[in-house]
């Protein structure tokens, strides 16, 4: 079974302990996830199956999109609300919608984020977590991020609202911490749902449940994203069938391998990627331009 669940995750639960759910419910060991979610997060988690998962570089690295709350006047040691307070509650000098609003506004665009000391990035091998959790030092290289838009939605402090879209990597639990410490006021993340991952929505995720009662009923299938609706956005390169031979191989493909109207613009260099598939519809993999731009490279063949 190859293909993508798109699943929307409970909270109180690990994005493992969701992976290890759908393997139990399936009977199928072949089961990742992309784009972890934090035990105290829901939202849309992709779900791979068999071979999905070596899509993961391209599924789970492209842009979301999140909504929570944001409790203003104290931080905590993990950032979010399952941390223990590090500074006193001034919920007496909290600041005003327009200067909370401000302040997100600031935060927009590209930057280096200090990822949570709390977190997974490692640190000589080993989880950030587990060092501060036996309360050793944690000094975390600082990482590349962009923050499309961060937008106050609603205020009644001291929670505030908000939706965030930004690039795959990036920390929200770490965004709060930097909103209060540029409010003078100290912030913690209290909620978080993720609401959009790349071109998948939570109108497309499916509960636990769902896929309970999918899998007793010989139904599972009908959730699942086949591998040849991956990456939509990605330009589709239909191949003549004496070429199939040559793509399975990863042999360089060349204009007269290649059916259809793409096949004069196709080596122009435009795209950096493309899906390639047989006559029949079949995905056989990515490709890529050769450096030369006279062929397309097959890199990931499916099996």
């Amino acid at each position: 079974m190859d293909g993508l669940l798109i699943l929307d995750k409970p909270r109180g639960c690990t994005s493992h302990d969701v992976v290890l759910d759908v393997r139990r419910l399936l009977g199928f060991g072949r089961v990742g996830h992309g784009g972890t979610l934090d035990p105290d997060a829901t939202g849309v988690l992709l779900i791979a199956l068999g071979q999905a998962a070596r899509f993961f570089p391209y599924l789970s690295g492209q842009d979301k999109v999140y909504e929570g709350t944001i409790r203003l006047g104290f931080t905590t040691d993990t950032y979010d609300a399952s941390g223990r307070p590090t500074s006193t509650d001034k919920a007496f000098a909290l600041p005003s919608a327009d200067e909370v609003r401000a302040a997100m506004k600031n935060l927009e665009g590209e930057t280096l984020q200090v990822p949570p000391p709390y977190s997974a990035k490692k640190i000589a091998g080993r989880p950030a977590y587990r060092l501060a959790r036996a309360h050793k030092e944690v000094s975390l290289e600082p990482v590349r991020v962009t923050v499309q838009a961060f937008a106050l939605k609603g205020y009644a402090p001291p929670l505030a609202a908000f939706e965030a879209r930004c690039s795959s990597g990036t920390y929200v639990r770490s965004l709060a911490h930097d909103l209060g410490k540029a409010l003078g006021c100290g912030a913690h993340l209290q909620e978080l749902r993720r609401t959009v991952s790349g071109p998948y929505t939570l109108a497309l995720a499916v509960t636990l449940d769902a896929v309970e009662r999918a899998a007793a009923a010989g139904r599972i299938r009908e959730l699942v994203i086949p591998l040849e609706e991956l990456l939509p956005e990605t330009p589709a390169v239909v191949l003549v069938p004496e070429a199939i031979g040559r793509a399975r191989n990863g042999s360089p493909l060349l204009p007269e391998h290649v059916a259809g109207p793409l096949r004069d613009a196709l080596l122009s260099g435009r795209d950096r990627l493309y899906r390639i598939f047989e006559p029949s519809g079949r995905l056989l993999g990515l490709a890529r331009p050769s450096p030369g731009g006279d062929a397309l490279k097959p890199f990931l063949v499916v099996r």
